[in-house]
C-alpha cells in the first residue's frame, strides 16, 4: 500500500528523534495493546492499477438505477435546471474556491454568497439569511440553538415533519441536553390543540413543516400566533419552491424560517451534496450560525463584501458561540443563486404552480381508479394515497422506468413537478388500472 504522506522516511525519524522517540510504535506506548490495529487487522486487498480502477467503478456505476419518471418527493425533487446554471457554475474559479477568509481575493465568492442570502430573503420575506448550512435538516437541528436560553430548554416538533428532520433534531438535542417533544399529528397535519395545551413556560421553540411531510398545508398563522402566545419562537421549514406561490414564513410570524435548498438548482445526485438555509427576523439575526457576509464599501467608497456578525465558535470565543458548524455550502449555494437569478421571479412561480397543478391532476386520475387520498385539504405538490397491492404496484411501475410513491403509514406518498409531463402520469395511472384489475 502507498504511502500519501508528503514526507521521506528520512524526514519522519528525523521528527521523532526531535521529540524523543525512536518509532511511531512508540508514539502509542501507553495506548493498550488491544485497542491498537495492526496493518494485519485491516486485511486491505491488493492495489489495482489505474486501468483496473477505472474498469471497477464503470461495473459499479453500471448498477445504478436512473428513472425516467419520478413519481416521488419526501425531499428531494426532480426539476427543470436552465442549462446555464451548469454552464455557469462549473467554471473551475467557482468549483475550486475555498472558504473566503481573506476578502481581498475573495470578492467574487462574497458577492455570490452575498446574494444567495438576499435572494433567500426575498423568497422567504424574512430580515437576514446566512451563507448556508450542510442541508436542510441540520439548518432545522441549527435552529432550535438559535432559540434555547437558560430559561426556555425544551423544544418542540410537529410530528408531521419530515423524518429524518427530527432525527437529527434529536441528535442535536441529545448533544446538547435538550429535550425535544413530538407535537401529534391529527388527520395529516399538526394538532394546533394538542401544541397549545403541551407548550409550558419552558418552550423555546416549535419547528412546523410547510408544506408538510406529507404534502399538506399547515395552518401556518394560527400556530404561530399560539407558539408565541405561550412565548416560544417559531421556527418554519419551508420549501423554497412552494415559497414561490404561498404566503411567506415573514407573514405566517416565523422568527426563523429553515429549509432544504435542493429544489433550486441541485440535481437529485443520490441524497447530495445539498444546501440548506437559514433566514432570521432583525431579532434574532445575532444569533444565526455558519458565515453572513455583509455589503459595505471601502475607503474609496466602492462596494466590497466581508464576513460579518458570525457567531461561530471560529470567530468568537468557543463558550460564547451558538455553532461550530463551518461549512458555507458556497459552490451549492453558488449553483441555488444561479438557478435563482435564470429563473426570476416569474419563472420560478410558473414551476411552482405547474408542479401543483401537475400534482392535483395526478391525484385526480388515482382516485378514479380507487387510490383516494388519505388526507382532505389543500396541498401542494405531494400527497397521500391509498393503495391496495403496494408492493405488485410499485414493481410494475419499477419494470416500467417510473420509481411510484414512498411506502408511507396509511398508503404511498405520491408528487410531481413541471418535469413530469400528463402522458407520463397517463401511462403510470394505466399500469396501476392494470394491476389492481380497475
Amino acid at each position: 500500500m502507498g504511502s500519501y504522506i508528503p514526507n521521506t522516511p528520512a524526514q519522519r525519524q528525523e521528527m521523532l528523534a526531535a521529540i524523543g522517540v525512536s518509532s511511531l510504535r512508540e508514539l502509542y506506548a501507553n495506548v493498550p495493546e488491544q485497542m491498537l490495529l495492526s496493518t494485519q487487522d485491516l486485511k486491505l486487498p491488493q492495489g489495482l492499477s489505474e486501468l483496473e480502477v477505472r474498469q471497477k467503478m464503470t461495473a459499479l456505476a453500471q448498477k445504478n438505477r436512473v428513472y425516467p419518471t419520478l413519481l416521488r418527493g419526501a425531499g428531494a425533487y426532480r426539476h427543470f435546471i436552465p442549462s446555464v446554471v451548469k454552464s455557469v457554475a462549473s467554471r473551475e474559479e467557482f468549483v475550486t474556491a475555498y472558504t473566503p477568509y481573506q476578502a481581498e481575493i475573495s470578492q467574487g465568492i462574497l458577492q455570490s454568497i452575498f446574494e444567495f442570502q438576499t435572494m433567500i430573503c426575498n423568497l422567504t420575506g424574512m430580515d437576514v439569511a446566512n451563507a448556508s448550512v450542510y442541508d436542510g435538516a441540520t439548518a432545522a437541528a441549527e435552529a432550535i440553538a438559535m432559540c434555547r436560553d437558560r430559561r426556555r430548554s425544551k423544544a418542540y416538533v410537529s410530528a408531521c415533519a419530515h423524518p429524518q428532520v427530527i432525527e437529527t433534531m434529536q441528535t442535536y438535542c441529545f448533544g446538547s441536553d435538550t429535550e425535544l417533544v413530538i407535537v401529534p399529528e391529527k388527520d395529516g397535519r399538526t394538532d394546533l390543540e394538542a401544541l397549545k395545551g403541551m407548550l409550558g413556560a419552558d418552550a423555546a421553540c416549535f419547528y412546523l413543516q410547510q408544506p408538510n411531510y406529507y404534502g399538506n398545508l399547515e395552518d401556518a398563522s394560527a400556530i404561530g400566533e399560539a407558539v408565541h402566545a405561550a412565548g416560544a419562537k417559531y421556527i418554519m421549514g419551508v420549501n423554497p419552491m412552494a415559497c414561490a406561490v404561498m404566503e411567506t414564513p415573514a407573514a405566517c410570524g416565523a422568527d426563523v424560517t429553515v429549509g432544504e435548498a435542493q429544489p433550486l438548482g441541485l440535481e437529485l445526485a443520490f441524497g447530495g451534496p445539498y444546501l440548506g438555509f437559514m433566514a432570521a427576523t432583525q431579532g434574532m439575526f445575532r444569533k444565526l450560525p455558519g458565515r453572513i457576509v455583509g455589503q459595505t464599501h471601502d475607503n474609496k467608497g466602492e462596494v466590497g463584501y466581508v464576513l460579518t456578525l458570525t457567531a461561530r465558535e471560529q470567530h468568537i470565543r468557543r463558550e460564547k458561540a451558538s455553532s461550530n458548524i463551518c461549512s458555507n455550502q458556497a459552490l451549492c449555494a453558488f449553483i441555488a443563486g444561479a438557478y435563482l437569478s435564470a429563473m426570476g421571479a416569474q419563472g420560478l412561480t410558473q414551476a411552482a404552480v405547474l408542479s401543483m397543478s401537475k400534482a392535483h391532476y395526478l391525484a385526480e386520475e388515482l382516485e378514479k381508479i380507487g387510490l383516494h387520498r388519505v388526507h382532505q385539504g389543500e396541498f401542494f405538490h405531494e400527497f397521500v394515497t391509498t393503495c391496495p397491492q403496494q408492493e405488485q404496484v410499485l414493481a410494475a411501475l419499477d419494470r416500467e422506468g417510473i420509481l411510484g410513491g414512498l411506502p408511507v403509514e396509511g398508503g404511498l406518498l405520491w408528487c410531481a413537478t413541471e418535469v413530469v409531463t400528463r402522458s407520463e402520469m397517463d401511462r403510470a395511472v394505466s399500469i396501476i388500472k392494470e394491476v389492481l384489475g380497475a
